[in-house]
């Protein structure tokens, strides 16, 4: 069955105490809208900004899949975030700072909703395989986490955790983790250089923070021309009997299925919400 937390590609955050701009948000046609109850909104004004959630999200169209961040298991505000999660009709939750399997269990049965492990911290990438288990995806929190080990936030660095993600998703079962933001939000090239680091290392999708990343995100999401153009050749030579060679190289199993991983990534990265 389809689900949207496996199938989205671009999540584009929006603060959960700007309600005026939910409708923005699901309008620049992200693959789906994160409502941010945790960073993007300060202490004092979490709780106004979860009695407005109801009133936000019916301004979101009925095709816009929407995921709630809430706050970490163990913060002042988890339980409240709970409270009224289990109120709403969301297509996920994302939980920050995902370390305990057992956090994801809770919240998934309290909400009865999929759970994003959003790991963020040493200790979530010390247990990603057991996160991803119990979870319905993983995402990568690549700015705190590079803050919790007092290490630069470079792809040299990140390449350990982001290649850990990337196992523990594929021994779970699950698509692709989802990558942590770039911060420029007006430089396309680096985000379309960010995405296509993204796809070579297996992450199958991006968090964005805001609207104007979205065209070059889906940029770097999609395979070449070259690449679609390569594998079709190959799917259909494959299908004819005896052809074992497309472009004077061997076409077996293995190739046909990077073949078919090359369009499927094609179909994703188009945003299709049907």
């Amino acid at each position: 069955m389809r689900s949207e937390t496996a199938t989205s590609v671009l999540h584009l955050f929006v603060p959960a105490d700007r309600g005026e701009r939910f409708a923005k948000a699901a309008a620049a046609r992200p693959d789906a809208v994160i409502v941010d109850l945790e960073d993007a909104v300060a202490p004092e004004n979490k709780a106004a900004a979860r009695s407005r959630l109801a009133e936000g999200l019916s301004t979101i169209p009925d095709d816009m899949p929407v995921f709630l961040r809430i706050n970490a298991s163990g913060t002042a505000w988890h339980l409240d975030d709970l409270a009224v999660a289990r109120s709403l009709r969301l297509h996920a939750i994302m939980l920050p700072k995902a370390e305990n399997p057992d956090d994801l269990r809770h919240v998934e049965a309290t909400c009865g909703c999929p759970v994003i492990a959003l790991v963020e911290t040493a200790p979530g990438i010390y247990h990603a395989n057991d996160l991803a288990r119990a979870s319905s995806r993983l995402a990568f929190g690549s700015i705190d986490f590079a803050a919790d080990l007092a290490m630069s936030h470079s792809r040299l660095s990140l390449l350990p955790a982001r290649s850990a993600l990337v196992m523990a998703a594929r021994l779970a079962g699950q698509p692709g983790p989802i990558d942590g933001v770039t911060t420029a939000i007006g430089e396309e090239d680096v985000i379309v250089d960010d995405c296509l680091h993204a796809v070579e290392l297996g992450f199958s999708g991006k968090l964005l923070i805001h609207p104007a990343q979205i065209a070059p995100a889906r940029k770097g999401f999609a395979p070449s021309r070259a690449d679609v153009e390569w594998a079709t050749r190959v799917l259909s030579a494959s299908s004819q009997h005896g052809v074992t060679s497309v472009d004077g190289a061997m076409v077996d199993v293995p190739v046909i299925r990077r073949a078919e991983q090359i369009l499927q990534r094609r179909h994703r990265s188009q945003g299709d919400y049907a």
